[in-house]
This record gives C-alpha cells, sequence and structure tokens, in this order.
C-alpha cells in the first residue's frame, strides 16, 4: 500500500522528522523570503563554473535529530510509498543529518539502499563549514559521500573548487574530475558577479580533507582567463597557512647577467620552520644558489640567507686581476631573542666575498656591511647594553684593514631622583675597544653624572637646568696609521675630566589664527664648559658632523663621546606651530654665539667655524594624508648664501602618489675633508593609479653636482644615476609587475645598462 501527505501554503510549510520507524508531523511556520538575484557569469560549455549557484545557503529550518537515525526534513510536498520504503520530497527541501545540512528543489530517499539522490539547485554544508552545490548529488544516507555533478565547494576560507563532476568521501575527501580552482572572489564590491583574477584549471582535482591539501593532475594556471603556464605536480593549502612546494618563478633581464629565470623551492618543515630555495640561472653568467632559512622559538625568531656561485671576479676598478672563476657568495643573518620582560638578545650579520658580487646579481646597492649583536636589560630606572660590531667595505679606495671592528662596547645607565634640589639624575658608565687589522686601536672608558631640573616660572616660561661631569681614560697605539691628525690624538694612556652647565628658556605664546591655533615659542640656551684638550684624546665617534635644527641646543653638538664642544655659547631661536583641523605647520630657526675666542674643533664647511654660527632651520607642513613636506636650510651668517637646502615632500593619496626629493650642500670651503664634499642630488618617485588595480610606478636619482662643487669628481652638473618605469597590477589575490630600470655607472661587473623584471605573485599557490 502506499500513501501520501500533501500541504501547500506560499507561507509556511510543514517540517518532517522521518525515524526509522516512520514519520511525524511538526508545524513551524516560515515566512517566505524574496530576495533578487544578480545576472550570472555563465561558465563556457564543457568548463567547470565557479560562480554562486542559484540555490540558496544550506541553512536548514527542518528540525534537529536526536540521534544518527533520524533525518530532519522540510518541504512543500512530501510522498512515502510504504510498498518500496521510498521517501520523496518535493519543492523547497531542507534535510539534515549528523549536523549535515542539505536543501535540494526535490529529493529521493531510498531507506533500503540509504540512497539519496537530490536535484535541482543542491547545497550541502558539512559541519566544518564547506558547502558543496550541484546540479544533482547522489549521496548515502549519511549525507557526506556521493557523487555531484557541476559541482560547486565553497571552502569555509572562502575558496572554491568547480567540476563537471565530483565525488565527495566520507571522510571528507574530495576528488574532481575537468576542474578549476581559485581563491579569489567572484563577486565585485557591488555584488556582482565576476570572472576570479585566477584560477587553476586540471583535468584532476584531489581535496584532502586531513592534510587539508589539494593537489592537482594535468594542470595549469589562468590569468583573466588565459591560459599562462602549465604547473605539473602542482599542490597547495587549502586555507592560508604555508605548504611545501615550488613558488612562483621570478623572471628578468638585464645587460649584465642576461635572462634570467628564478624558481624557488619552499619546504615547511614545521609550523614554526621553513626553507627556502632558489635556483638563479642565467644565459650570461654563471648560475646562482640562494637559500633561506626561518624560524620562530619560543623567546624569538631568527633566519639565514644566503648566496653562493661560482664565477670570475672582477673589482670594483672594472678591471679583471683574475679570469678563473671562483667562489663567490654572501651570507646574512638576523634574530632576536626576548628571555625575560627584562632581558633580551639581537643580532644582525652581513657578509660578501668580494665587492662586487652584490651588485653584480642586484642583491643590495650598500657601499658597506655591518654586523651587530646587542645584549639588552631595560628595568624602570635603569639600562643596561652590551654590543658589538663590525663593518665590511665594499667602496673602491677604502681599505678593508682599517675599518674598526668594535668589541665590546658597554653601556649602563641608571636614573635617581634628587632629594635635595628636586630633578633628575643619571649615572652612566661607558667603555668601548675599537681594534683594526692595518690600523689604530683605542679603548676608551668613562664614568658620568648629569643632572637634570625642569620647572615652570609664573609667567609660563619653561626653564631646564643642566648639570654634568665625566671623567674619559683612553689608551690607544699604531696611532701614525690615521690619515687625518685630528683623528689620532696622542698615543699611549690619555685622561680627560668635562664639566658642563647649562640653562634653557622656552617661553611659548599661544592664541588664535586663521581659524586654528598658533604658538609661538621664543627659546634661548647658555652652556658653559671649561677649556679641554680634545685634541689629545683619538676621535673615533665624532667625526661626520653639519650643524642642523635636531643638534643646535644639544648640550654636546659633536656626535658620540671622543669630542666634546667647550667654551661657553648662547643659542637662540624661535619656533613656530600651528595647527587647525586637518593642517599643521611646524617651523623653528636659530643660531648661536660663542662667547669665548677659543679657535672652534669644527672644521670649515660645518657653519660652527667662527664665533657666530650659520643659521639653521626646519619647516614641516602637513595637509591630512595628502601632503607631507620637509625642508631644511642653513644660510650663511654673513652673505645669507644658502649652504644647504634639503626639500623632502610626499604628495597624494595610498594609491597615486609623489615623492620628491632635493638636496644641495654648498659649503664654500677650498680644503675638502672627509665626508665634507659639496653635493647637488634630485630624487622623485612616484605611482599613478590608472584604472581600479592597475597603476604605473617609477623613481629617478640624478646627481647635479657640477665640477665646481667636486674638482675631483667627473659630475657636469646632471648625471642620471638610476631610473626605473613600471606597470602594476594589484588586488586581493594577484599581484603582477612589469618593471624597466636603466643604470648609469658601472661597479666592478655590474654594468650600466637597461634591466626587465617580470614579478607575479599568487595568493595560496606552491606546486
Amino acid at each position: 500500500m502506499s500513501w501520501a501527505l500533501f500541504h501547500r501554503s506560499t507561507r509556511a510549510r510543514p517540517l518532517w522528522l522521518v525515524t526509522a520507524s516512520g514519520i511525524a508531523l511538526m508545524a513551524c511556520p516560515v515566512a517566505a523570503q524574496q530576495t533578487v538575484e544578480p545576472p550570472r557569469i555563465e561558465a563556457p560549455a564543457g568548463s567547470p563554473d565557479l560562480q554562486d549557484r542559484d540555490a540558496g545557503a544550506a541553512v536548514t529550518d527542518a528540525p534537529a535529530t536526536q540521534g544518527e537515525e533520524q533525518v530532519g526534513f522540510a518541504a512543500d510536498n512530501l510522498n512515502y510509498d510504504s510498498d518500496t520504503d521510498i521517501v520523496v520530497a518535493e519543492g523547497n527541501v531542507q534535510m539534515n543529518r549528523e549536523a549535515i545540512e542539505m536543501r535540494a528543489d526535490k529529493v529521493t530517499w531510498n531507506r533500503n539502499t540509504g540512497e539519496v539522490v537530490a536535484e535541482g539547485n543542491v547545497a550541502v554544508k558539512n559541519p566544518e563549514g564547506d558547502t558543496a552545490y550541484g546540479d544533482r548529488i547522489v549521496l548515502t544516507d549519511t549525507l557526506r559521500d556521493g557523487v555531484v555533478e557541476n559541482m560547486l565547494v565553497v571552502l569555509d576560507n572562502g575558496s572554491r573548487l568547480a567540476a563537471m563532476k565530483g565525488t565527495r568521501f566520507d571522510n571528507g575527501n574530495i576528488e574532481l574530475e575537468n576542474a578549476a580552482y581559485t581563491p579569489c572572489p567572484v563577486e565585485d564590491d557591488s555584488g556582482c558577479p565576476k570572472n576570479p583574477s585566477w584560477q587553476i584549471r586540471a583535468v584532476r582535482v584531489t581535496y584532502d580533507r586531513a592534510k587539508n591539501k589539494v593537489k592537482y593532475k594535468g594542470a595549469r594556471v589562468e590569468i583573466f582567463g588565459l591560459p599562462l603556464i602549465p604547473l605539473p605536480g602542482l599542490s597547495h593549502p587549502a586555507n592560508q597557512e604555508a605548504g611545501s612546494g615550488l613558488l612562483v618563478p621570478e623572471i628578468r633581464l638585464d645587460r649584465t647577467n642576461g635572462f634570467e629565470i628564478a624558481v624557488p623551492y619552499y619546504l615547511r618543515l614545521a609550523p614554526d620552520r621553513d626553507i627556502t630555495i632558489t635556483p638563479h640561472l642565467y644565459t650570461s653568467s654563471a648560475p646562482m644558489i640562494e637559500g633561506e632559512f626561518r624560524a620562530l622559538t619560543d623567546i624569538g625568531s631568527f633566519r639565514i640567507n644566503g648566496y653562493a656561485t661560482h664565477s670570475a671576479v672582477v673589482p670594483v676598478s672594472g678591471q679583471v686581476i683574475d679570469p678563473n672563476r671562483q667562489f663567490r657568495g654572501y651570507l646574512e643573518s638576523a634574530g632576536k631573542f626576548q628571555f625575560s620582560p627584562k632581558w633580551s638578545f639581537s643580532y644582525s650579520g652581513r657578509i660578501t666575498t668580494d665587492r662586487t658580487f652584490m651588485r653584480r646579481y642586484d642583491i643590495s646597492r650598500d657601499d658597506r656591511l655591518r654586523s651587530t649583536f646587542e645584549l639588552e636589560r631595560i628595568g624602570g630606572n635603569s639600562y643596561l647594553s652590551i654590543a658589538g660590531w663590525a663593518t665590511q667595505t665594499l667602496r673602491v679606495n677604502d681599505i678593508q684593514g682599517q675599518q674598526p671592528v668594535a668589541l665590546p662596547i658597554i653601556d649602563y645607565r641608571q636614573r635617581l631622583a634628587d632629594p635635595v634640589l628636586g630633578g633628575q639624575i643619571e649615572l652612566q658608565l661607558n667603555t668601548l675597544a675599537i681594534g683594526r687589522t692595518a690600523g689604530q686601536d683605542t679603548q676608551r672608558a668613562f664614568a658620568g653624572v648629569r643632572w637634570d631640573l625642569r620647572g615652570l616660572t609664573r609667567l609660563g616660561q619653561e626653564v631646564t637646568l643642566t648639570a654634568l661631569v665625566r671623567g674619559d681614560i683612553y689608551h690607544s697605539d699604531e696611532n701614525l696609521l690615521t690619515a687625518v691628525p685630528g683623528y689620532r690624538g696622542k698615543s699611549g694612556w690619555e685622561g680627560r675630566g668635562i664639566a658642563a652647565v647649562a640653562a634653557d628658556m622656552r617661553w611659548p605664546f599661544v592664541g588664535e589664527f586663521l581659524g586654528g591655533t598658533q604658538t609661538l615659542t621664543p627659546r634661548v640656551q647658555i652652556v658653559a664648559t671649561p677649556q679641554l684638550k680634545n685634541l689629545d684624546i683619538p676621535n673615533e665617534d665624532s667625526r661626520a658632523f653639519d650643524l642642523e635644527d635636531s643638534n643646535l641646543f644639544a648640550i654636546n653638538r659633536f656626535s658620540g663621546y671622543d669630542r666634546f664642544e667647550d667654551g661657553a655659547r648662547i643659542t637662540y631661536g624661535v619656533e613656530w606651530n600651528f595647527s587647525r583641523p586637518g593642517f599643521t605647520v611646524n617651523s623653528i630657526v636659530g643660531q648661536s654665539y660663542r662667547l669665548s675666542d677659543k679657535p672652534s674643533l669644527f672644521p670649515d664647511g660645518t657653519g660652527l667655524t667662527d664665533r657666530t654660527s650659520d643659521i639653521v632651520g626646519r619647516t614641516t607642513v602637513a595637509y591630512k594624508d595628502f601632503l607631507r613636506l620637509t625642508h631644511r636650510f642653513r644660510l650663511d651668517k654673513d652673505s645669507l648664501a644658502v649652504r644647504r637646502n634639503e626639500i623632502d615632500a610626499t604628495i597624494g593619496s595610498r594609491s597615486t602618489y609623489a615623492v620628491l626629493g632635493y638636496s644641495r650642500l654648498n659649503r664654500d670651503i677650498l680644503l675638502l675633508g672627509e665626508d665634507l664634499q659639496d653635493r647637488e642630488e634630485a630624487r622623485v618617485g612616484g605611482r599613478i593609479a590608472v584604472a581600479k588595480n592597475w597603476s604605473m610606478f617609477g623613481s629617478a636619482i640624478v646627481d647635479l653636482t657640477s665640477r665646481g662643487d667636486d674638482p675631483l669628481g667627473l659630475a657636469d652638473g646632471f648625471e642620471p644615476i638610476r631610473h626605473r618605469l613600471g606597470i602594476a597590477y594589484d588586488d586581493e589575490c594577484l599581484s603582477i609587475a612589469l618593471t624597466w630600470r636603466r643604470d648609469y655607472i658601472d661597479t666592478g661587473d655590474a654594468r650600466r645598462g637597461n634591466s626587465f623584471s617580470f614579478r607575479i605573485a599568487f595568493r595560496n599557490l606552491g606546486f
């Protein structure tokens, strides 16, 4: 005997609970919802469709089940044939069992065989959050495994798998035939359908749920619907986690190395460790191998990166000394470890086999490599640093044996509250040892105390009083190997005592201006220091100096500790600030005057040679996130000629912007000392958004130094150094860039000329 129960309603439908013994009726009205679906982008005939299906979400209104033998139903019509034991549900069918949820236009369930056939806009959602769509699905009554026609699987992270036919197994694995995969969105910002930026087409795709990995057979990648390259052996994680495999190749073309292709292989050793091996193949140069190891520990992280090849070395001068091939390479490593809230250790190491290797292979254009380490303890009122560093020079005329190695550098500071006069006391102990294989060796130690007291007067003046006492002891030898006499000091042991007092007064005036607030702050500082025997002390860390706004009001305007400015001086200036919503201006200008006529320690061209210093200043203008402009200058005290003129500006939005820079040093000196050459340079860079996701970018550096500025140089007033132009595409799923760069200077075997690079990066891809 057969029988059926029917219910027709546009406002509500009955819910059915099917058990092993029969069918029970559970009433639960559900309001109908009407939605307007956007037009779909139809896939070509015979191709897997990655677009959203017309079927709604797989969340059901079916009643919750009480055991494994129960299946919850909700449908407009339900027929049960008791003779064949077949249940047929039609019209907005919803079904669940063991947290598996399904909806379809029609479901036929054979309770004898356990086969469930769902037809028409089918959607199945598993407890892990993945949803499978299809035109027709044949399942077991567990709803976990079966065969799907015209299948679409939307994973819980948004990635999609589509196929003409798919098989879903009880363990959650999926096998697809004539399939496609993409992690990219298939809707634009307006919610309308769009083709994904890239997708992978394959003859067969296997999704391993236990390993969370997708594997392909006969795969190729398509970008904007165009086939790009075949990808044999492709596999990748099904989420954002890294997985072992080949990464996307990098392609370059330049005059020095010819055509280059680099194919990285990524190996995930553990969740907190990985290694990347990258062979670099060239048409005009010997091949090179690159490797990088990264690790994350319980107390910190570190990485090691290296390059190696076997080729002839061309020195910086450009003349081949030894045409025979030899080992060439570069090694760097960096890391930081936090042992406790107070104790930490960090290091950075860089070393190369020769001076031209890094430029030859476009790894870096640094002219020196510095390796450092530092052990730090940071307390509430104390600080301890034990550090060291070494430098490898890559400059043309520098002698490596004269490069310093500093080991150790120890600095300890302790702050105390002054119980007598108020203010704050800081104690400092410092020691340094510098060694050279072919130059001067220096050791230094000092102990110092600094007292600062800050207060406000009744008129609103901010007054800061400072007193400093320090005792130094030095030892040096091989002093004559230092080329500049003023840096040598006396050989052997030397001592020095330093005392300084200073008073600094700032008087801010605040008022309204142009709808905003302005602050005008005159500032006066007086510093007095007894005469010191600076020239008897070796100068290792106070060599480079230029007067600017950042050091104008410093107690000691020399950088480092080896030189200390003595005598008495008065420094005066004014600072102006203006702010209104979205717009700020900050400007400072100042000058100093030495009260004693003792000859200055500062060399000519620094702005502090005479008793009256040059005038220095800085102005910074910022408008929202659109504009930031900084101008620094130094004017000659007598003629007001511009001795330093620097402009740096960033203009634009995140997608379209320009970065501009200009530097001009005119020191007006005859004898050019170390780091005191005149220079003029212009820099420009920027990016222009030409369409959504597309942009053009470029940069250029031009040396404007004339023969009059640098008589020993080869500049003619306009000498391009380097420029680059490129076009890029970027979205949340794909990044493509094509760059053209031209270098105008030869450095060893890094020759001037054109180079081209093509970069493409996919999200969630490795093979």
